[in-house]
C-alpha cells in the first residue's frame, strides 16, 4: 500500500510553502492515514511514512508533537526515524509517551537518552516494560530518588548485581526505596540481608506487611540469625577446647598450614584462631582482635608474613562467621595481597608478637 496520488501535491506544496497551521493539518492527515493502515505496512511503506511525517514534525508547536507521540507510542511498526526524533525532544510531554511505551526504540536508544536528557527523561524510560541491565545500569547510576524509586518498582526491569548493589545502598535513607527493592523476588540474598540488617524497625514492619509468605518467612528467617549472630558476639568465645586441640597436633608436628586451612573451610573458628596463635606466635587475643574486624588486611598481613600463599589467606578471611565477605570486597583483597611485601607484613606482626612477652610453651593437660 503507498500514499494516495492524490495527496502528494498538497503535501509537497504544504512542506515547501505551507504555513504551520497547514503543516498541523497535513501532519494529521498522514498520521491518520498510517495509523489506520499500519496493521497491513511493510517496512518499505511505513519507510515513506517516516521521511513525510520526519519533514512535518519541522517547526511544529510541542501540543501537536505530544498529541503525535501520544498516538505513535503503542504501534508495533511506527516509523522509526519520527519515534526517535519524538523520544529525544526536550519536552517531556512530547519524549515521554515513546519512551515509556513505544517498542520501537532499542535498547542502544534507550541508555544514549539516559544517559544525556533530564531526569523527566529517565523516570520516563524507568516504567518501560522488561528494560535491559545496561539501561537500568544507567537510570540507577544517573537518577534521582524519584528514578530510583521507579526502577525498584518495575518487576520486569533487570538488575545487574552492580545496580541492585547500589539501591540498596541508596534504600537505608529512603524507607520508600527499600521497601520497594526490598520486596523484589529477583534481589540477591546477600544484599536483601544487608538490607534488612540496616533497615529501621519501620521499614522492616513494611517489608514484613506488604510480603508474600514465602518472603515473611524469609525475613523472619534473617532477623532470627542476625539476632543470634549478634547474641553470639557480644558472648566471649571460649577458645580453651581448640587451644588444647591445636597445641596436641602442634606437639605431634602435624600443626601447619594445610592444618590451619581445614579448619577455617571446616569452619572450625576457634581452633582457626589457634591456629594462628601457634603458627604466627601471636597473643591469642590480639589474633582474635584483628579476626573480628570488618576489614581482612590484618588477616592478609598474618598470612603474608608467614610465608603463605592467597589461597590460605582466602579460606581464612571466609572462615569469620561474623563477617560476610562479597566476592567484590575478596577481589580487594586478592589485590592489597599481592601488593603486600614480606618485609612489610613481617615488620607489621613483630609489633603484634610484642603485644605482651613471648608467647609461652602451652600446657593443656
Amino acid at each position: 500500500m503507498a500514499v494516495p496520488v492524490s495527496i502528494i501535491p498538497e503535501l509537497e506544496d504544504a512542506i515547501q510553502h505551507g504555513s504551520p497551521e497547514r503543516r498541523v493539518l497535513m501532519l494529521e492527515r498522514i498520521t491518520n492515514l498510517f495509523i489506520d493502515g499500519a496493521a497491513g505496512f511493510d517496512e518499505d511503506v511505513v519507510g515513506l511514512f517516516d521521511d513525510v511525517l520526519s519533514c512535518l514534525i519541522e517547526e511544529i508547536e510541542t501540543k501537536t508533537r505530544a498529541e503525535l507521540a501520544t498516538r505513535l507510542a503503542p504501534v508495533a511498526n511506527a516509523p522509526v526515524k519520527v519515534v526517535r526524533k519524538l523520544a529525544t525532544d526536550d519536552e517531556i510531554a512530547v519524549a515521554g509517551p515513546v519512551l515509556r511505551q513505544s517498542p520501537r526504540l532499542n535498547e542502544a536508544d534507550l541508555v544514549g537518552i539516559a544517559r544525556t536528557k533530564s531526569q523527566d527523561h529517565l523516570l520516563a524510560i524507568s516504567t518501560r516494560t522488561g528494560i535491559a541491565e545496561p539501561v537500568t545500569d544507567v537510570l540507577v547510576k544517573r537518577g534521582d530518588r524519584e528514578v530510583a524509586r521507579s526502577v525498584a518498582r518495575n518487576r520486569t526491569a533487570r538488575l545487574s548485581e552492580v545496580s541492585f548493589a547500589a539501591l540498596v545502598g541508596r534504600a537505608y535513607g529512603d524507607a520508600t526505596l527499600a521497601e520497594g527493592i526490598g520486596l523484589r523476588p529477583d534481589l540477591p540474598p546477600r544484599l536483601f540481608r544487608e538490607l534488612l540488617l540496616k533497615a529501621t524497625d519501620v521499614v522492616q514492619q513494611r517489608l514484613f506487611a506488604s510480603a508474600n509468605a514465602a518472603t515473611r518467612f524469609e525475613i523472619k528467617r534473617v532477623l532470627a540469625k542476625v539476632s543470634e549472630e549478634l547474641a553470639s558476639k557480644s558472648r566471649p568465645r571460649d577458645f580453651g577446647a581448640a587451644r588444647r586441640e591445636v597445641a596436641e597436633l602442634r606437639k605431634q608436628g602435624k600443626l601447619n598450614e594445610k592444618e590451619l586451612v581445614e579448619f577455617a573451610k571446616s569452619g572450625r573458628y576457634e581452633q582457626t584462631v589457634a591456629a594462628l596463635e601457634l603458627l604466627c606466635r601471636v597473643p591469642i587475643d590480639v589474633v582474635e582482635r584483628l579476626m573480628a574486624g570488618d576489614r581482612p588486611d590484618p588477616i592478609l598481613i598474618l598470612c603474608k608474613a608467614a610465608g603463605w600463599g592467597w589461597p590460605t589467606a582466602r579460606a581464612v578471611i571466609q572462615s569469620r562467621p561474623h563477617v560476610a565477605t562479597s566476592s567484590h570486597a575478596l577481589d580487594n583483597a586478592f589485590s592489597n595481597f599481592e601488593r603486600l611485601s614480606p618485609a612489610t607484613a613481617q615488620r607489621v606482626m613483630r609489633f603484634w608478637q610484642a603485644r605482651t612477652t613471648a608467647v609461652p610453651a602451652i600446657r593443656y593437660t
